[in-house]
């Protein structure tokens, strides 16, 4: 049996009120997830219009009648947690290719009160378009923007946007990104005006583990549990939290932030943002090409062996955790690194490392580069667990094939596709470099981390070091060694 109208029919209509860009698993195992919730408890009583900005099929959506099962798994106070919810939050699914034109038209509804988006921290960057030209912007600020303008010129109150991108004030990025776009291109200063004043820019972080869809025996068991087939099927752990930046007016329009104890709206959030952009999020990308190729799959998996456990412990509570910014008082790191730990070793989750690297580059730019910064600042050394994180970044991006645009690494003799904007430039490099040159090229990079690395003293030395040796006798020798080769 699938899940479909005929077999689990919604329970209602309701109006459509959230414009979401990006289907991917964190907003639905989040955000849609938490609307759903408060939907079910008569207190926001909205739907949500999610438009797909990449390819064309929504064929499982719309087969599933825009429902999808959340099977959330974990533990808490020490206690196992098992629940299964239909989430019937989504209204429609639109492709920003085949449906603009529906995309745009939903501007124009006055209940329209909050947009969401999470087009992972590559989206939110300025590209010059003209919202007026037929068919979607490529960008998604240039998406919003003629949506914006749409909603403007029907004379509409402005709305609640929501970027949960993983950036550091990513509210006030996207808005900045949306002005430039409006001044680039000579928009009315009215409508300029009417964005910036309108408009409700609150930065979010979204913080739960969302490994997304199981395969083979677990899915097939997961179907038998549940009684029925879902294509869009999706695991979560239990842990959740959306805080998002506001003021007692976004809180009003924002019902469903008392649906849930995950939901938090604060006047800043400095302090969540920090704390699981640096404590969460710059480990878990640190160990992500360590881990893979030290040969583990999953997360709980790193988890489970010794050395690795205490190799992650070392990484996020004595060098990323004191390199934190002041504000945030050392107690409350070390307590949230042993929680992050513990939700790391969650046995009922499969995080897959691989899939942690996506973007990779990117997101050692944005999650870890800043704390290399701050604990040079801090202690003036080397943190031989971040550089040996780093020195496993380059050795996963080595491309040694690339087919129909799509670059490939090779572990024992079997193919993983690196899933990275600079791939081509890697692949490129390391057949040219030796791991000296290579490590200083990548290191001297200003394209990629907006400053020099080599400048940082005795940090170039210790990744290339690091690399050769993971060449040379293994990542998981080196990783174990812990302070040899230091």
């Amino acid at each position: 049996m699938q899940l479909s109208e005929e077999t689990h029919p919604k329970d209602h209509n309701f109006h459509e009120k959230v414009l979401q860009f990006g289907t991917g698993v964190l907003l639905r195992g989040l955000c849609d997830y938490l609307i759903d919730k408060a939907n079910k408890k008569g207190m926001f009583r909205g739907s949500i219009v999610v438009v797909k900005s990449m390819g064309t099929n929504i064929s499982d959506f719309t087969e599933q009648n825009n429902q999808y099962t959340v099977c959330t798994r974990g533990v808490v106070n020490g206690d196992p947690v098992k629940e299964n919810t239909i989430v019937s939050s989504i209204s429609r699914v639109l492709t920003a290719q085949n449906d603009w034109e529906a995309i745009l038209e939903t501007a124009k509804n006055p209940d329209m009160q909050v947009v969401v988006s999470n087009t992972t921290e590559v989206g939110l960057q300025f590209f010059n378009e003209d919202p007026n030209v037929e068919g979607a912007p490529s960008s998604f600020p240039g998406k919003l923007t003629a949506w914006l303008k749409v909603r403007f010129e029907a004379g509409l109150p402005g709305v609640v946007i929501i970027p949960t991108e993983l950036l550091v004030d990513n509210g006030q990025v996207l808005k900045d990104l949306i002005l430039r776009q409006i001044d680039e291109q000579g928009l009315d200063k009215d409508f300029r005006a009417w964005v910036e004043n309108e408009n409700k820019f609150c930065s979010s972080l979204v913080d739960r583990i969302v490994p997304g869809k199981p395969a083979g025996e677990e899915l097939q068991s997961l179907y038998k549990e549940i009684g029925y087939e879902d294509k869009l099927l999706i695991k979560a752990e239990a842990y959740r939290l959306w805080a998002i930046e506001g003021d007692d007016k976004v809180r009003d329009i924002l019902s469903f932030v008392d649906a849930d104890k995950g939901v938090v709206i604060d006047k800043d959030i400095k302090q969540y943002r920090e704390l699981k952009l640096r404590v969460l999020n710059a480990p878990h990308t640190l160990m992500s090409g360590l881990s893979f190729l030290a040969g583990f799959e999953t997360v709980k998996e790193a988890l489970n062996d010794e050395l690795m456990e205490k190799f992650i412990t070392i990484l996020m509570l004595t060098e990323l955790a004191p390199a934190l910014p002041s504000f945030i008082d050392q107690k409350v790191a070390q307590r949230y690194g042993r929680e992050i730990i513990d939700r790391f070793r969650n046995p009922f989750l499969d995080h897959k490392w691989h899939s942690i690297t996506f973007q990779y580059t990117m997101k050692l730019k944005m999650r870890a580069v800043p704390l290399l910064m701050s604990y040079y600042d801090t202690f003036g050394t080397v943190p031989h667990y971040f550089s040996r994180g780093v020195a496993a970044y380059l050795l996963f991006m080595k491309a040694v094939k690339e087919k129909d645009g799509k670059y490939y690494g090779e572990l024992n003799g079997e193919e993983y596709v690196i899933n990275d904007d600079q791939a081509a430039w890697y692949y490129e490099m390391w057949q040219k470099h030796d791991v000296k040159e290579l490590t200083k090229a990548a290191l001297s990079n200003e394209d990629f981390w907006e400053i020099d690395l080599t400048h940082l003293e005795g940090f170039e030395e210790s990744v290339a070091t690091h690399l050769s040796n993971m060449m040379s006798i293994g990542v998981k020798a080196v990783a174990s060694a812990l302070n040899v080769f230091a």
